[in-house]
């Protein structure tokens, strides 16, 4: 009974349109991350000084908002995923195991 279950849910339509949106939706999401992450890692890298510019005339530079941008947006990017996963690819879910009782 198992391996009828799994043939029928691998079998559905809307399985494997779950599965092409979600891999698409969460690897563009991952890429965004990447290159926020990874573009403020080379600044740090190769343009020290320009991290280290002082904001107007206080104490703080630029590094400490563009960190904690960096930090913000990961949270940013999960809350974006969940809310498309909980109003899309759930339902889609729902729908697939409807469908294949």
């Amino acid at each position: 009974m198992h391996a009828d279950v799994v043939a029928r849910v691998k079998g559905n339509a809307k399985f494997h349109q779950l599965v092409s949106t979600r891999r698409t939706f969460a690897w563009s999401l991952a890429a965004i991350m990447l290159v926020l992450y990874f573009g403020f890692i080379l600044i740090l890298a190769f343009d020290k000084s320009l991290l280290a510019l002082k904001i107007g005339g206080s104490i703080v530079s630029w590094g400490i908002p563009i960190g904690l941008g960096v930090i913000i947006a990961a949270f940013v990017l999960t809350g974006i995923y969940v809310r498309r996963a909980n109003a899309q690819f759930d339902r889609l879910t729902r729908e697939i195991v409807e469908e294949t009782k």
